[in-house]
């Protein structure tokens, strides 16, 4: 064993047990190693100079950017019954987590919370998910045991769920080569009751079995065995089977954080505005904001009424009325409109009870 005290140029090493300096070869191996190491630590030194500044401006940029206090975008009031507005959080998150597939930490929420789940709600999410972890592995068997119960409703929903299973099976025949052949034919049985609605694809299909002695990824046909298809059936079977179950492909509370994204910033600006101009008493409804926020075709869910009288859109508290005349205005609009008893439509010149209108549905 050699050590030395200095790693410069012409230092003497020594052997550690007897103090006998190291031949001229091994002096010089040694004086090699601690230059690199001395160059290496030197450029690390070197680099970590040239990023600190960076690093230790990503303090004051998140400082910069992010707002420490949101709260004041929410009305306190929003707040008010703490123990339902949190248990109705906590099951947002347990469907969430049972939609994603994280059963075992959506049980483990379920206990520390003291949340009952009931059995049908789970039950659901239970299934899609065992289907899913089957398809993610490349077995077909549980999707279309899936789809051929409930082939009926698939049909009503317009959906070719079970034909795109059907092919994704026959082309893994074909993958299988020459030897598959005669067991491709015979499963291509399955094709018939899709025949009018996707006669061009099962041709294809047919007409990719001339090739199969050749190898099918050097034939024209070659784009059947791309693994896209996986993750295209993946996302056919989830939306799907939410559409026939009754439930949203993205959980509650993807949407809900998503949309937050969208809207906070706005929301903060609208803020900062109203302290500006000392005018809080602009945002005073907890269930309804003071400007429309934009979020995008995929947050479209249901349909939307304003009232044209008071440019307001309607809620559960303020719903809207169809009058006798067929035009359709709010509650509030309508009760502002009667005179006397009776009221007079804004838009035609017809008057009428005010008992007689109907409230709407969207």
């Amino acid at each position: 064993m050699a050590h030395c005290n200095l790693c410069l140029p012409g230092s003497t090493f020594y052997c550690r047990d007897g103090g006998t300096p190291l031949s001229a070869t091994l002096s010089l191996v040694m004086s090699q190693c601690c230059r690199k190491i001395k160059d290496t630590v030197q450029k690390l030194a070197s680099d970590h100079k040239d990023i600190h500044s960076s690093v230790s401006r990503v303090g004051k940029a998140i400082d910069r950017n992010f707002d420490s206090e949101i709260c004041g975008v929410v009305s306190d009031a929003v707040w008010d019954a703490r123990e339902q507005q949190q248990q109705i959080l906590q099951m947002a998150i347990v469907e969430h987590l049972y939609q994603q597939g994280m059963l075992s930490v959506a049980e483990e929420l379920c206990q520390e919370s003291t949340l009952n789940v009931d059995l049908d709600f789970k039950q659901p999410f239970l299934e899609l998910n065992r289907i899913l972890e089957a398809l993610h592995e490349q077995d077909l068997g549980p999707a279309l045991e899936w789809a051929v119960s409930h082939r009926q409703r698939l049909l009503e929903l317009n959906s070719s769920l079970e034909f795109k299973l059907h092919r994704l099976h026959f082309i893994r025949l074909l993958a299988g080569g020459p030897e598959k052949q005669l067991e491709a034919l015979s499963y291509a049985r399955h094709f018939q009751p899709f025949a009018r609605l996707h006669q061009r694809e099962i041709q294809v299909m047919m007409g990719s079995l001339v090739y199969l002695r050749l190898g099918l990824e050097k034939s024209p046909y070659c784009h059947l065995l791309d693994n896209s298809h996986w993750a295209e059936i993946c996302e056919t079977f989830t939306r799907d089977a939410c559409s026939l179950l009754g439930l949203s492909v993205e959980s509650p509370l993807s949407v809900s954080f998503a949309s937050g994204c969208v809207a906070l910033p706005v929301l903060m600006n609208i803020k900062a505005v109203i302290e500006q101009r000392q005018c809080t008493g602009v945002w005073s409804h907890k269930d309804e904001l003071p400007i429309e926020i934009e979020l995008g075709m995929k947050c479209w869910y249901h349909s939307v009424f304003a009232c044209p009288i008071l440019r307001q859109q309607t809620s559960d508290s303020n719903p809207p009325i169809k009058l006798i005349c067929g035009h359709v205005i709010s509650r509030d609009a309508l009760n502002k409109l009667i005179n006397g008893g009776k009221l007079k439509c804004p838009y035609c010149p017809m008057e009428q009870n005010p008992a007689d209108g109907k409230r709407i549905i969207f």
